[in-house]
């Protein structure tokens, strides 16, 4: 019950990072001061709660997703299995979303 949740959660906060991705388009075809705007937002602490939050919905939404395919095939109904797999996911977005912030640090962001 809690990944069903979860996954209409990470939903709606994957459309709402989709409006901050258009706004930062929008801004680089802006020009010079759009985009500072947009830039002094998403680096400021809270910018990068909200990119860090987004990063981790796309990943849960990820990992549930490909759960819900095994699901679609007719796999993986049995309750021992659906408590594994729905651990698995969420247990996988952390890993992911961890592992993509520490790259994207190393490289320089």
């Amino acid at each position: 019950m809690v990944t069903s949740i979860t996954h209409r959660i990470t939903g709606v906060a994957l459309g709402a990072g989709t409006l901050l991705l258009t706004w930062w388009l929008i801004a680089v075809a802006a020009g010079p001061e759009a985009y500072s705007t947009v830039n002094a937002f998403l680096t400021s602490w809270f910018g990068r709660l909200v990119m860090f939050g987004f990063s981790w919905a796309l990943f849960y939404h990820l990992c549930n997703g490909i759960r819900h395919l095994f699901w679609d095939a007719g796999k993986g109904f049995e309750l021992p299995t659906m408590r594994k797999t729905g651990m698995l996911a969420i247990v996988m977005s952390v890993v992911l979303t961890l592992l993509t912030w520490v790259v994207a640090y190393g490289i320089g962001g």
